[in-house]
């Protein structure tokens, strides 16, 4: 059965929980969409890279008491090799693949809003590749400067990101070019299967560190690919425990909640993408993913911005002896979700959110703009 929660007496967000348990086709759609060998063999060739070391899990102990919870487990992707994001692990490692089955006459390229473009960008300089990045006329100064400085070359488009994404697969297929994408389109499946794997990592670190299973997981989604690949690993880790996995996605870029509406068919929204989430400004989400992630995910949750810069103060000012944590926009969605989520009785009574609850959070990003964190968090 298929529930609607929409609050309109806090700060406006809207939720949909869709199960409470995985659908009937989840277990051969884990293998299908992201083969664990491909997971196994990106643990193990980036875990070799110079300068890698797991990123921090936190336990945010003061912060669950205050909200009524028993765990709360932050992972802060913030350090991951000095990028600032978790898209360290997914562009550089397919970069990597592509240029030793291409050499190194190959010209490498995505559309990105940052986090993105930067992994590809400094994956093809420790190649030794061209790379070409395309950025739409919102991405800021800021961000384009910090994938410029591994060498890429730069290149404006008019719109938002999916027409980044058209305007580099159009030139791309006339120069033939390797685009090096997180989303997956018709005949476009294998590298954003590599870059899936390469995220995989993270939760690999996570079953490292604790273990007890979390209750609930809360994962940022653009346009789906960090979703898939914790939803796939955390699953085989720990199948019989019956995680509660939620999406959080901005209001104006709510995809995959709309997808999951419309019973889990592809279902694109065209925007404006009004949030600073920039790199949670999705319109269209990644269609090879879309059956996985419905059948796995049990509630998904559209947010305004108000949660998700209470989820940045919350991180950078912590409760008492909690450690304080720079997360982006982007990065402190999940906990945005969750403070939304606790928001309204009717849904976390729905969730089973309650005192027993262990929470696990992904900072998905630093202060890649340190414009609009500095912004968030000293006002």
């Amino acid at each position: 059965m298929t529930k609607q929660f929409v609050n309109t007496n806090q700060p406006e967000f809207k939720a949909l929980s869709v199960r409470t348990k995985p659908g009937e086709k989840f277990s051969e759609l884990l293998e299908q969409t992201l083969p664990q060998s491909l997971c196994n063999e990106a643990q193990q060739r980036i875990s070799s890279w110079q300068k890698y070391e797991p990123t921090p899990l936190h336990k945010l102990d003061d912060l669950a008491k205050h909200l009524g919870v028993d765990t709360i487990y932050c992972k802060d992707e913030g350090y991951r090799f000095g990028l600032g994001s978790f898209k360290a692990l997914g562009g550089a490692y397919a970069v990597e693949l592509v240029a030793e089955q291409h050499g190194k006459g190959i010209t490498v390229t995505c559309a990105t809003e940052g986090n993105h473009g930067r992994s590809v960008a400094w994956g093809a300089q420790k190649a030794g590749v061209r790379c070409v990045i395309f950025l739409h006329e919102g991405v800021s100064e800021s961000r384009e400067q910090a994938i410029a400085k591994y060498g890429a070359e730069i290149m404006r488009v008019p719109g938002n990101y999916d027409d980044a994404v058209r305007k580099c697969a159009e030139v791309a297929k006339e120069n033939n070019w390797q685009i090096v994408s997180d989303t997956t389109w018709e005949g476009y499946e294998e590298i954003p299967k590599q870059v899936m794997a390469g995220y995989s990592v993270i939760a690999s670190e996570i079953t490292d560190k604790i273990t007890e299973a979390p209750s609930h997981v809360f994962i940022q989604a653009g346009v789906g690919g960090i979703a898939t690949s914790v939803l796939r690993c955390l699953s085989e880790a720990w199948p019989s425990n019956n995680i509660h996995f939620t999406v959080v996605e901005p209001l104006s870029a709510d995809c995959l909640y709309s997808s999951a509406l419309a019973g889990g068919e592809y279902k694109s929204v065209s925007g404006p993408f009004k949030t600073l989430s920039a790199g949670l400004a999705c319109g269209e989400p990644s269609a090879a993913v879309l059956d996985l992630i419905y059948e796995g995910i049990n509630t998904y949750i559209a947010i305004d911005d108000r949660w998700i810069t209470d989820a940045v103060r919350t991180l950078a000012k912590p409760l008492g002896n909690d450690n304080s944590i720079v997360a982006g926009v982007s990065g402190a969605a999940g906990l945005g979700g969750l403070l939304a989520a606790l928001s309204s009785h009717e849904l976390s009574g729905v969730m089973g959110l309650n005192n027993q609850s262990r929470i696990l959070l992904l900072n998905t990003e630093n202060a890649t703009d340190p414009v609009v964190y500095s912004n968030i968090v000293d006002s």
